[in-house]
C-alpha cells in the first residue's frame, strides 16, 4: 500500500543530485577578471586573440586561474580570470597600453568584470550561478534622456527626399525644397502647379500636414508631421535606442543588465557587477549612425580637395585608407533603412561582394538615386563619437530596384565579411545623454546579500524546529522536504540563469511558508485518519491521498496570482512573481512526491505497523 516502485525514488534521488549540482556554482562566489571586447565591428576578437591575451599576461608576469574565449552572436569577448583584484588592475593596465597604442582611436574595450570562481567541471556541466540583480552585486544605475527633436530632425531630412522624389514622379517642377526647422519648405511657381503638389502629397505622405503660405508673390507649401506621426517616430527611435543599448553593453560582459523605458522619451539602464563605470559611460554614451550619401568627384571638387578647400554643400571624410573623400550633405538613406547585410560573391566575376537588403522604402529612394547617378560613387559613412569614416565608396553601375544592392570591388573575403558585419551593427536613431547616474558599492550589495540569506536561513531554521517537535519523524520528513524545495528551487532559477533580485529572496521566503503548509495539511490529515481509526499504513495512505485535493487548489489559486503578477508586472515585481511561481511548483512536488517517499521508505515495508512518529493525536473523548 505505502511502497513506491523503484523508479519513484530513482527519479527523486535524481531530482535531489541533479539541484545539488546547479546548486553548488552559488557558493563559490565570483572572481576579479578582465574582458577584452571590440570597439570596432570590423575588428574581430577569436580564439587568436585568447592566445594574445594570455601572451601579454604571461610577458607582465600576471598569472590567471582560468582564459576563455566566448562567441555571443556576432560580438565575440575574451575573460581572463584574475586571482586579485591588484592583478586585475595590472591586468587591465598592461592590455590597454598593449591592444591599444593611439589611446585616442581604440581598437578593443579592457573592461573590469567579475566572473564565477566555481571549478572546470561544474562549467563543463553548464552549472552557473544565478545572476544578482543591482541591488546584491552592486552596478550602476544610468538615466538617459533621448534627444527627441534630433530623431524629428532625422525624420524630417528623410521626408525632404521623399517629398522631391514625389513631385519629380509626378512631372510636379519646384522652386526649390528645403527644411526649415522642424518643417519643410516647399515653393512652387503658381497657385495651380501649388495645388497639384498638394493632392500629390497628401496622397503619397499621409502623415505630412500642409498649409499654404503665400507672400510676396511666392507660392509656397509648409508640410509639418501629424502629432500622431510624431508620437510614431519618437516611439521607434525610442525603441531602436534601446535594442542598440543591447548590442553595446555586450562588450562590457554584463550578465542581465536591465534596459527599460522611462517616460516618453528616457531610457533606465542598470548593470550588475559593473565595476569600471567610466568604461559604461564611454560606451553608452557613444552615438553610431550609418548614412549613405553620393560622392562629388567633380573637377572643380577635385580640385578644391587638392588646394586643401572644401566647396559649400560638400563634407570632407576619409576612407578606411586614410584618403580624403568628398561628400554631398543631403543623406540618402539612414540605417534605418537597412534590414540585413551579407558577405558573398558577385555573381559574375565570382570577387568578394557585400549583399545589402533594404525596406521598402529605402528600395524605391535608392532605385531612383541610381537611377539618375548612374557612373558616380555613393559612399556608406559611419559616424561614431562625432567621427566620420567612409566604410566603402563604390561606383554606381545600373539602375538597382527591388531592394537587393550588391557592393563589390577591390576587396578580400574578410573585408566583405567585416563591411557586412559593421552595416549590420545598429546605430542610434537619436542622441542621447546621460542625466542620471548612481553606483551601487559592492558592500551594500553585499549586506543586502547577507541580510537576505539571514532571513532565509533564520526562516528556514524556526519552521524545521517547530515542525519537527510538533510533529515527530514526519516533522523530519517535512523538514527534509522542505530542504529539497529549496535545493530544487535554486538549482532552477540557476538552469535558467534568472537575476535574483531583493524581492526575490522575499519569494524564496514566502515559498517556504508555503511549502510547510503542504507538509502541514498532509501531517494533519494523517491525524484525522488515526482518530478515525484507520491503522497507521491506511492512515499514511488515505492522508496524502485526500490531501492532495486540498494541496492543489491551494496552489493552484496562488498560481493563478503569481501568473497575473508575472504577466503585467515589471522590475522587481517580475522578479518576484518568477521566483514566486517556480516556488510553488517546487514545494508541490517535494511535499506531495518528495514526503511521501521519506514515508513510504521508512514506513512502507513494516507489515505489522502498529505506532507511527506524528506527534499526539488528540482524540475525543466518548460520552
Amino acid at each position: 500500500m505505502n511502497r513506491y516502485p523503484l523508479w519513484k525514488y530513482i527519479m527523486v534521488a535524481v531530482a535531489v543530485v541533479v539541484g545539488f549540482v546547479y546548486t553548488l556554482p552559488n557558493f563559490f562566489g565570483e572572481s576579479p577578471a578582465v574582458q577584452v571586447s571590440s570597439v570596432k565591428a570590423t575588428v574581430k576578437v577569436d580564439n587568436a586573440m585568447a592566445g594574445r591575451v594570455e601572451q601579454i599576461l604571461q610577458d607582465a608576469g600576471i598569472s590567471n586561474t582560468g582564459l576563455y574565449f566566448e562567441q555571443n552572436g556576432p560580438v565575440g569577448t575574451v575573460r581572463a580570470r584574475l586571482a586579485s583584484t591588484d592583478q586585475q588592475l595590472r591586468a587591465r593596465d598592461v592590455l590597454e597600453k598593449t591592444l591599444n597604442p593611439d589611446a585616442a582611436d581604440p581598437n578593443y574595450v579592457v573592461a573590469l568584470n567579475l566572473l564565477s570562481a566555481s571549478p572546470a567541471w561544474l562549467r563543463s556541466l553548464h552549472a552557473l550561478p544565478m545572476y544578482l540583480g543591482l541591488d546584491l552585486r552592486g552596478g550602476v544605475h544610468f538615466l538617459l534622456q533621448v534627444d527627441m527633436q534630433g530623431a524629428l530632425t532625422k525624420r524630417y531630412d528623410a521626408m525632404t527626399g521623399d517629398v522631391r522624389t514625389l513631385l519629380r514622379d509626378k512631372n510636379i517642377r519646384h522652386n526649390g525644397i528645403d527644411r526649415v526647422g522642424q518643417s519643410i519648405e516647399i515653393k512652387l511657381r503658381d497657385a495651380a502647379t501649388r495645388d497639384a503638389a498638394r493632392d500629390v502629397l497628401r496622397t503619397g505622405l499621409p502623415d505630412l500636414q500642409l498649409n499654404d503660405q503665400d507672400a510676396s508673390g511666392e507660392f509656397k507649401l509648409a508640410g509639418a508631421l501629424s502629432p500622431q506621426a510624431i508620437k510614431t517616430a519618437q516611439d521607434n527611435a525610442l525603441r531602436q535606442n534601446i535594442t542598440t543599448l543591447h548590442n553595446r553593453i555586450n562588450e562590457l560582459g554584463v550578465a542581465e543588465p536591465v534596459i527599460q523605458q522611462q517616460g516618453a522619451d528616457r531610457i533606465v539602464v542598470q548593470l550588475p557587477g559593473v565595476q569600471d563605470v567610466a568604461k559604461a559611460k564611454d560606451i553608452l554614451g557613444r552615438t553610431a549612425t550609418l548614412e549613405v550619401r553620393l560622392v562629388d568627384d567633380s573637377p572643380e571638387a577635385t580640385s578644391a580637395l587638392a588646394s586643401g578647400t572644401v566647396p559649400f554643400g560638400l563634407e570632407r571624410y576619409t576612407d578606411r585608407d586614410g584618403r580624403p573623400v568628398l561628400v554631398r550633405r543631403q543623406v540618402i538613406l539612414t540605417g534605418e533603412n537597412l534590414q540585413d547585410a551579407q558577405a558573398g560573391f558577385d555573381s559574375q566575376n565570382q570577387q568578394p561582394a557585400v549583399h545589402l537588403t533594404l525596406d521598402s522604402k529605402g528600395a524605391r529612394i535608392f532605385r531612383d538615386v541610381t537611377r539618375d547617378n548612374v557612373g558616380k560613387r555613393m559612399a556608406i559613412l559611419l559616424f561614431e563619437k562625432g567621427k566620420g569614416e567612409v566604410v566603402t565608396a563604390p561606383v554606381i553601375r545600373t539602375e538597382i530596384g527591388g531592394g537587393r544592392v550588391q557592393i563589390s570591388g577591390s576587396m578580400s573575403t574578410v573585408e566583405a565579411n567585416d563591411t557586412a558585419l559593421l552595416l549590420r551593427a545598429g546605430s542610434l536613431a537619436a542622441p542621447m545623454e546621460i542625466i542620471e547616474e548612481r553606483t551601487i558599492g559592492p558592500s551594500l550589495g553585499a549586506d543586502n546579500i547577507e541580510k537576505g540569506f539571514h532571513s532565509v536561513v533564520y526562516g528556514f531554521a524556526a519552521i524545521a524546529v517547530f515542525i519537527a517537535l510538533y510533529y515527530g519523524l514526519f516533522g523530519i520528513f517535512s523538514v527534509i522536504a522542505l530542504a529539497v524545495n529549496l535545493l530544487l528551487l535554486i538549482a532552477l532559477l540557476s538552469m535558467l540563469q534568472a537575476t535574483l533580485t531583493l524581492p526575490g529572496i522575499a519569494a524564496i521566503a514566502l515559498t517556504l511558508g508555503m511549502a510547510i503548509d503542504a507538509n502541514v495539511l498532509i501531517n494533519e490529515r494523517i491525524r484525522e485518519e488515526l482518530r478515525n481509526g484507520a491503522t497507521p499504513q491506511q492512515a499514511i495512505h488515505l492522508g496524502f491521498e485526500r490531501a492532495w485535493g486540498t494541496i492543489l487548489d491551494s496552489n493552484v489559486t496562488t498560481l493563478i496570482a503569481a501568473v497575473a503578477l508575472l504577466a503585467f508586472g515589471s522590475g522587481p515585481v517580475r522578479g518576484f512573481a518568477i521566483v514566486h511561481t517556480i516556488g510553488i511548483l517546487t514545494s508541490m512536488f517535494s511535499a506531495v512526491v518528495g514526503a511521501r517517499a521519506l514515508a513510504n521508505l521508512w514506513y512502507g515495508r513494516r507489515k505489522k505497523l502498529t505506532k507511527i512518529s506524528i506527534g499526539q493525536v488528540w482524540k475525543p473523548k466518548e460520552v
